[in-house]
C-alpha cells in the first residue's frame, strides 16, 4: 500500500457508508470501527552473517463474533499496524459476505524477503510465531499465505506452533503443503475466489435490491484492492 493512502481511514469510511445504508445501530458501528485486538511484537533474529537484527511484526484480530478469526500473513518492508488493521477489517467483511463462520484477522512482518536467505526466512518465521502463539490457534485465529509468504512458511508456522502445544496442530494454518494436509488449490494467488465472484451476476448475491447493494459494496471493499480489472483474472493479490 502507498504511504500516501490512509488505508485504515479508507476502511472506516467504507464501513460508515455501509452502516448508513443498513441503518446500523450507532453502538455496533462503533464496535466494528475498531479491532478487538492488536498485538505488536519486536523480535531478534541472528542473520547468516552473525549480525543480530530486530524485526517488527503484527497480528490484528478485528472481530470474532462469528467464530475464530482468519486472515493472511504478509511479509513486506512497507507494512504497518494501520494497514494490517484495515486488512483485518476487510477480512471480516469477506467472511460475512461469504457467510462462513469466521471473523477477520491479518498478520504482517516488516521485512524485505528478497534480502533474506531461506535459512534466515525460516528463523524469522519461527521466532515470529513464538511471539504471537498466545493469540493464534485452530479455535482462535488461523493464519494463511499472503504477499511474501507461501506454503513453506505455513509449514514452519504449523511446526513451531505444534512444538509449543506439545502435539501436531495442522488446523492452525491454511495454505500449507499438501503433504501436511493442505489443499491442491490452496497455493493459488490470494483473491482468486473473490475475483471469480465478481464476475457472477449480482442477482446471485441477494433477494432484494437493498441486500444486493450491500453485498456488492461489501465485496467491493475487497475488490478495490485488485490492481486492475476483473479481466486480469486476479493476477494481483487481494488483501
Amino acid at each position: 500500500m502507498s504511504h500516501d493512502t490512509d488505508v485504515l481511514a479508507m476502511a472506516r469510511k467504507q464501513l460508515a457508508i455501509a452502516a448508513e445504508l443498513l441503518e446500523l445501530d450507532d453502538g455496533l458501528h462503533e464496535v466494528l470501527a475498531h479491532p478487538k485486538r492488536q498485538l505488536i511484537v519486536r523480535f531478534p533474529v541472528v542473520m547468516d552473517s552473525g549480525e543480530v537484527r530486530v524485526f517488527e511484526g503484527y497480528r490484528v484480530q478485528h472481530n470474532v463474533s462469528r467464530g475464530p478469526s482468519k486472515g493472511g500473513l504478509r511479509y513486506h518492508p512497507e507494512v504497518d499496524v494501520h494497514e494490517t488493521t484495515a486488512l483485518a477489517m476487510w477480512m471480516t467483511w469477506k467472511c460475512a459476505v461469504a457467510n462462513i463462520p469466521y471473523g477477520g484477522a491479518k498478520g504482517a512482518v516488516k521485512v524485505d524477503t528478497k534480502r533474506l536467505s531461506k535459512r534466515e526466512l525460516e528463523k524469522l518465521t519461527r521466532r515470529f510465531v513464538s511471539e504471537i502463539n498466545i493469540v493464534i490457534g485452530e479455535r482462535a485465529d488461523i493464519p494463511a499465505p499472503d504477499i511474501g509468504t507461501n506454503p513453506q512458511v505455513m509449514a514452519w508456522i504449523m511446526d513451531t506452533f505444534s512444538m509449543h502445544a506439545g502435539y501436531t496442530t495442522p488446523g492452525v494454518v491454511t495454505g500449507k503443503p499438501i503433504e501436511l494436509g493442505g489443499r491442491k488449490d490452496a497455493s493459488k494467488r490470494p483473491g482468486g475466489a473473490s475475483s471469480s465472484a465478481l464476475r457472477k451476476p449480482p442477482k446471485c448475491w441477494g433477494s432484494t435490491s437493498t441486500e444486493r447493494g450491500w453485498r456488492c459494496k461489501a465485496l467491493g471493499t475487497s475488490a478495490r484492492s485488485l490492481r486492475g480489472s476483473p479481466k486480469s483474472k486476479g493476477r494481483r493479490s487481494l488483501p
